[in-house]
């Protein structure tokens, strides 16, 4: 049952051509900045699948419509659209548990409401809404949620937050005491924050929060993925960030998108897929090179291999 206490308020913003309407619920009358959605919803065509698109860090639905042609394509392929902000804001961790919760209410408030029981469910998201699409596939199927994903893909996320750890703290002690770039002095805390701790202090936390832990032999978090359909896109320009940050592998994602497609192949998922690309990354709106960037999903490709998952 749904919780009736939440005032839902919901603005039409506009119908527009290519096949989709969008339209913005807010599921708090007193908020107008956390806690709601975009759906892009197909037009004129009946919907046969939904999806949840979650963003990354700092980012609204209206900078995911500007990003990525996915959920334009997704109307036009007849796939309701969710464009969400976790009660946690924008600057969420994802795979904390007040995220989770909000996530797992929205799915149950947007199928409510759109009548989409019964239909196929894809979920998929970039950067750190990509970490937290992966967390929700797990925690759906480790405790038995009624609505679990058809499948899940995740565009360049950090899965591993001890790598992630572990390899920002390295970033800071080669960089000159005024040069470590912002953000990553912004996650090292953050990370302690949310784990409470360090990974020399508090390693079950990090193992029992991250998608991935390549240290983790009990291999908990993965376990849980070896029959959900999952891809990994990940675009590992490595020339790209050792001349642009002064980064090298250790600091850069796709370290755990292969550790993690590997392991899960070994376990038997033989729908776990890694897709490399290569000067694929720009950001919009003045197509900046990026490969840290939605602009690597590519939306045909993708939407093409989640309606051949059952």
């Amino acid at each position: 049952m749904l919780d009736k206490s939440f005032l839902i308020l919901t603005i039409f913003i506009h119908t527009i051509a290519f096949g989709q309407k969008l339209e913005t619920v807010y599921l708090n009358s007193n908020d107008s900045t956390t806690n709601m959605y975009t759906a892009v919803i197909p037009y004129n065509r009946p919907i046969k699948a939904f999806m949840f698109l979650l963003d990354g860090f700092g980012a609204s639905p209206k900078d995911m419509l500007i990003q990525t042609a996915l959920p334009k394509y997704a109307a036009e392929q007849g796939i309701l659209t969710i464009l969400p902000i976790l009660q946690t804001g924008s600057t969420y961790f994802g795979v904390d548990s007040l995220s989770q919760q909000s996530l797992k209410h929205q799915i149950e408030t947007v199928i409510a409401k759109y009548q989409l029981e019964g239909k196929d469910f894809y979920i998929g998201g970039f950067s750190i809404g990509g970490s937290c699409v992966v967390k929700y596939a797990e925690l759906a199927v480790k405790n038995i949620y009624a609505i679990k994903p058809t499948a899940v893909f995740a565009v360049d996320p950090p899965l591993d937050w001890e790598r992630f750890y572990n390899s920002a703290n390295r970033v800071v002690r080669l960089s000159a005491p005024t040069q470590a770039n912002g953000e990553v002095t912004y996650m090292i805390d953050r990370i302690q924050m949310e784990m409470k701790g360090t990974p020399q202090t508090a390693l079950e936390n990090f193992y029992n929060t991250s998608p991935y832990s390549f240290s983790d032999i009990t291999q908990r978090a993965v376990k849980n993925l070896v029959n959900i359909p999952i891809m990994i896109i990940s675009e590992p320009d490595i020339q790209w960030w050792l001349n642009e940050r002064g980064y090298n592998f250790s600091y850069m994602n796709i370290s755990d998108h292969a550790a993690m497609i590997n392991e899960l192949q070994r376990l038997g998922n033989n729908s776990a897929v890694l897709i490399t690309t290569t000067n694929k990354g720009y950001r919009k709106p003045d197509n900046r090179k990026h490969p840290h960037s939605w602009s690597i999903a590519d939306p045909v490709q993708l939407i093409s291999w989640l309606l051949l998952q059952k």
